[in-house]
């Protein structure tokens, strides 16, 4: 009896840990090659797009991926703009991406393989019945197709799909690497949305390129510069079909039990609209109304099955906790900031613990707002890159690599972008109008310390090492470098600032 619960329970561990290992397959980065050897990243500049695609309903900027700071973080980053009544078509990817919303509203979706499709329609009137029996009919389908046809005439169809979202401005998005993903905008605004795929995670198997798979429609050729790195073609930047265009169209339409001509649809032969296109009608699907109060409660559920996510993971049911968790998670609201001085500005802080799924894509973000001539204390990042996009305002920012030089040294607008690497130091200044931005992180968990303030490297040092580590400095100046700050931690204000405000 006793060796045979000691076999079950060497049997359990050994799942457990097996089941542990999978789950670290799919995370982390990975390096390619000597790639890090190479890296150029003593001078760092401000980013802007450098490749525009068009498309009917809508146009994404593209940031040149083998600009150094971008190829040396191992990310790759675009802008999306979608028109009212515009729909991104559905695609996947070759990396994990995080998709923070710059504004507007919309609805999303993503379809995760094996999880079932919940959102379900029993019932569809009359009119549609007709009018799926009467297209049946001019396709001419036969053999099983038309049999099975048949007999869902007979009976009432049904629609189903998996689950959708809403999404706002301020909301973080996650995506898997490999998860088909769309979005509509269903508001009277453009949505804008910055996109970073971190391309050195290991659910990339393939070359550190970001590469994304068309389901639906043909990406357009873009416009402007972009340089690419050895050995890559560069009449990838004309393909844009989608993957089914590939198939030989017979032989497709036999797997899917259509007729050519519908084929030929899927394939988007004809088809100049681009990756954005113009739903003719509002866009109809099945989702619960703003209104419910369900939404509420069902909210409520899945905050608590969050917090037991963590327990599923490791486990054996990562399947099915995928399917549940959660991808969405709001940071622009205020009321939601972790670190906030009235007169300086407030951070929030996005990790695994808050968005479980962040765990499984290994990225993480953070959300800044700086007040007039706020100061962002000088620190480093501990465990990850920093890929900086300005959403509002100016703001003086210095970076300084471990050489003690300024890898940069200037300002920063909107729009712009800017990769800290890991472990490079900085310091930033928002000008008068004030300074936001939102922070994508190679790692769900990022952690950075601090130079000054509370729970910073200069407070954490006994006076006298201060004292024997600077040349010449007396206790009592090393005693006000450790404590001028006081109680202050990460957002500071300037005395200048202050002294202005007081003669106000």
């Amino acid at each position: 009896m006793a060796i045979s619960k000691l076999c079950f329970l060497t049997t359990f561990l050994l799942l457990a840990y097996v089941s542990q290992a999978q789950l670290s397959l799919g995370a982390g980065r990975r390096q390619f090659g000597t790639q890090q050897q190479r890296c150029q990243i003593d001078r760092l500049n401000a980013l802007r797009p450098s490749r525009r695609v068009q498309s009917e309903a809508g146009v994404t900027e593209i940031y040149d991926e083998a600009e150094d700071q971008l190829e040396c973080a191992g990310v790759s980053v675009q802008r999306h703009r979608i028109e009212p009544n515009g729909l991104l078509l559905p695609s996947y990817s070759n990396s994990p991406r995080l998709v923070y919303i710059l504004q507007g509203r919309g609805i999303g979706g993503a379809v995760i393989s094996g999880c079932p499709e919940t959102f379900q329609d029993l019932q569809q009137s009359e009119e549609r019945l007709t009018r799926e029996g009467s297209e049946r009919g001019e396709r001419g389908e036969r053999g099983e197709r038309g049999e099975r046809g048949s007999e869902e005439f007979g009976q009432m169809p049904r629609d189903e799909h998996q689950r959708i979202l809403h999404f706002r401005q301020g909301d973080i998005l996650a995506v898997p690497a490999g998860v088909p993903h769309w979005c509509y905008n269903d508001g009277e605004s453009p949505v804008e949305a910055i996109v970073v795929s971190d391309i050195s995670n290991n659910q990339n198997q393939l070359d550190k390129t970001s590469r994304h798979f068309m389901l639906a429609g043909k990406l357009q050729q873009g416009r402007g510069r972009e340089r690419y790195r050895r050995g890559r073609e560069e009449e990838q930047e004309s393909s844009g079909n989608n993957v089914l265009s590939g198939f030989d169209s017979e032989l497709l339409a036999e797997a899917i039990g259509v007729s050519r001509e519908t084929v030929r649809k899927l394939q988007g032969q004809n088809d100049e609209r681009g990756h954005i296109v113009r739903v003719e009608r509002r866009l109809q699907f099945l989702r619960p109304s703003r209104g419910e109060e369900g939404e509420e409660r069902e909210s409520e559920r899945g905050e608590r099955g969050e917090r037991g996510c963590e327990d599923k993971v490791v486990g054996n049911g990562f399947d099915e906790s995928l399917c549940n968790m959660k991808m969405r998670e709001n940071i622009g609201d205020p009321m939601k900031a972790d670190l906030y001085k009235p007169n300086a500005g407030r951070i929030t802080f996005l990790n695994s613990q808050k968005l479980p799924i962040l765990r499984y894509i290994q990225m993480s973000a953070n959300r800044g707002v700086l007040h007039r001539n706020a100061i962002l204390a000088p620190h480093w990042n501990i465990n990850a890159h920093a890929i900086v996009y300005v959403t509002h305002g100016r703001a003086r920012m210095q970076v300084v690599s471990n050489e003690g030089q300024r890898a940069f040294d200037g300002e920063l607008r909107r729009g712009q972008l800017i990769v800290v690497p890991q472990n490079f130091a900085l310091i930033l200044q928002a000008r008068s109008e004030g300074f936001s931005w939102i922070s994508f992180q190679t790692n769900d968990n990022a952690m950075n310390t601090p130079i000054v303030g509370k729970t910073s490297f200069l407070r954490g040092v006994p006076v006298d090492v201060l004292v024997n580590s600077y040349r010449g400095m007396s206790r009592e100046e090393a005693r006000r470098v450790k404590f001028n700050r006081g109680q202050e931690m990460t957002i500071f204000t300037s005395e200048g600032s202050r002294g202005r405000r007081e003669a106000e």
